[in-house]
Formats: C-alpha cells, sequence, structure tokens
C-alpha cells in the first residue's frame, strides 16, 4: 500500500514529469546520460485490457506520443506498453539498484547502478544477445580484470532478446527470475521470458520509452 507520504511524493514526480515530457517529446528523443556504469513469477499478460496505471492524470496522457510506448515505473519496477490511454500489455521488471561501488584502482572513480531517468527511444534489437562484461563485474566477483576481449565476453546472461535504448543500456532478459520486482540491476531494465519476447515483437524501433 503507497502512503500518504509516498503519493504526495509521487505526484510531485508526476508533476515534474510532465513538464519535462511537454519540452521533450516534440523534439527529438533524449540519449541516455553518460553513464557511470555499463552494464517470483513472470509477469501475468494482461494484453489489451485497461490496466490500473500510474500515473493517469489527463494531462500526462496529452502529452503521451502517438502510437504506442513504454512507460517504466521503476518505484513500483513496472513496464507498460500503452498506446494513448490505453494499456496494451503490463510486466513486472526489475530495475536499478542505486548502489556505488568504488574503483579498488583508483579511489576517484566508482560506479553507481542507477536506471536513468527520461525519455527515450528503442535504437537496436538484438537476438541472442551477448554480455561484453565491463570491469565493475569483475571486480564485484573478485575476479581479475582480463585483458582480452573474449575473456570479457559472457553468453545466455541476458535472455533472449534485448532491446536497447543508448548509452549501453538494455530492456533484457534474467536468470534470476525470483528477483523481478525489485531493485537490483546495474541500470539496465529485467523482464521475464514471456513479457521480453512480446516487447521484442510487437515494439518497432523508435518507440518512445518513458522512464520515471
Amino acid at each position: 500500500m503507497i502512503s500518504h507520504i509516498d503519493l504526495r511524493s509521487r505526484v510531485t514526480l508526476t508533476l515534474c514529469m510532465l513538464a519535462f515530457l511537454a519540452t521533450t517529446l516534440g523534439a527529438s528523443p533524449a540519449t541516455a546520460p553518460k553513464r557511470t556504469t555499463t552494464v517470483t513469477p513472470v509477469a501475468k499478460k494482461n494484453r489489451g485490457e485497461e490496466i490500473p496505471f500510474y500515473p493517469t492524470s489527463s494531462a500526462l496522457l496529452a502529452a503521451a506520443p502517438k502510437g504506442p510506448y513504454i512507460v517504466v515505473d521503476t518505484a513500483q519496477n513496472r513496464v507498460y506498453l500503452r498506446n494513448g490511454n490505453r494499456t496494451l500489455y503490463s510486466a513486472v521488471a526489475s530495475t536499478g539498484s542505486g548502489a556505488r561501488l568504488q574503483d579498488p584502482r583508483n579511489p576517484t572513480n566508482g560506479w553507481v547502478f542507477d536506471t536513468p531517468r527520461g525519455v527515450f527511444t528503442i535504437s537496436s534489437k538484438i537476438k541472442n544477445p551477448a554480455w561484453n562484461k565491463p570491469d565493475w563485474a569483475f571486480i564485484e566477483e573478485g575476479e581479475p580484470i582480463p585483458t582480452k576481449l573474449k575473456d570479457r565476453i559472457a553468453t545466455g546472461v541476458l535472455g533472449d532478446y534485448a532491446l536497447g535504448f543508448g548509452n549501453g543500456y538494455f530492456i533484457h532478459g534474467t536468470l534470476y527470475t525470483r528477483m523481478l520486482g525489485t531493485n537490483v540491476t546495474h541500470g539496465c531494465i529485467r523482464l521475464g521470458d514471456e513479457p521480453l519476447e512480446y516487447l521484442f515483437h510487437n515494439v518497432p524501433l523508435g518507440t518512445t520509452l518513458i522512464i520515471f
């Protein structure tokens, strides 16, 4: 249950997003900010149904792009595929943890594992994606950082599909479906297999992605 304090905070966030959308959606979509990182059950399908969606103000709906668009609520860890004022599909997700990791090689360097907020576009769609593991992945695991690219490539960990939205961020699958619905990622948006496949096949390149 959302408390009155939380609700007021989310209303304030909604108003800020409205101001942002009003100045952004009419222009070219934003690119992700320079990232300081690189990168339960599967949610019930709700295809074509009217699903409760927050926020639902008429002003936000009026600012929404024409045609299908994706909304990611990082507080509730939900992903919505919407068209106008209709929710076509809804799924539970996982988003950035907000955790910090210090680089032991350089005390002035580190990473913050947040999912970027703002308005983006789906810029790439990849089948059977492979993960080029960044330095922080090896530091987290207490392993030496490899010098060869082939030693950084990990397959089978991102699911069958990935939808990129800029600067190394993706909507992709997960091996840890029990963690869906929580803020545990390094910045990417994780989905279960079924919702990921649905979005991959129903979201064209150039689709607007709104993250708040």
